[in-house]
């Protein structure tokens, strides 16, 4: 990835402000909510697959 210069006259720079409790409070319901909704799928984990043929048993 290259890096991006700002355009003249553009500044990317955000102040944000902070929190309120009340916002706080609510983003951490809709967090809790979420994870409750999703907790039950399970992370598939990648399965290494099986040999189509035999291998052949070569004794020396």
């Amino acid at each position: 990835m290259g890096h991006i210069k700002e355009p003249e006259g553009v500044d990317f720079i955000i102040n944000s402000r902070p929190l309120t409790k009340k916002e706080e409070v609510a983003i951490s319901e809709y967090i809790r909510a979420y994870k409750a909704k999703h907790s039950h799928k399970q992370i598939s984990t990648k399965q290494t697959g099986r040999r189509k043929t035999a291998r052949k048993n070569v004794t020396a």
